[in-house]
């Protein structure tokens, strides 16, 4: 369990921590955060901890379904009726 989901100091968090997290992860630790903000826990500075490392990981999750994003094909049919890949547009 890392230090945000046990409710103890953020202080030993680093963003390398934070880049080797997958989406998963990041997301659950970010929800955590949330909670901990919403619920008015812990003394103002680890609030204000908690709010960085929570600015971090939205950044994080934010770059990760940018990424795969770019990855994703839609599948449509050509002129000569033969199934191609093409960029997926999310716009």
């Amino acid at each position: 369990m890392n230090d945000t989901q046990s409710g103890g100091s953020l202080a030993g968090d680093s963003m390398a921590d934070i880049n080797t997290m997958s989406f998963e992860v990041a997301l659950a630790e970010l929800k955590t955060i949330v909670e901990r903000l919403e619920q008015g826990e812990g003394k103002l500075d680890e609030a204000i901890d908690a709010y960085d490392r929570g600015a971090k990981l939205k950044a994080h999750c934010e770059t990760k379904l940018r990424e795969a994003q770019e990855k994703i094909e839609k599948i449509a049919m050509g002129p000569d009726g033969q199934p191609r890949a093409e960029p997926f547009d999310v716009s």
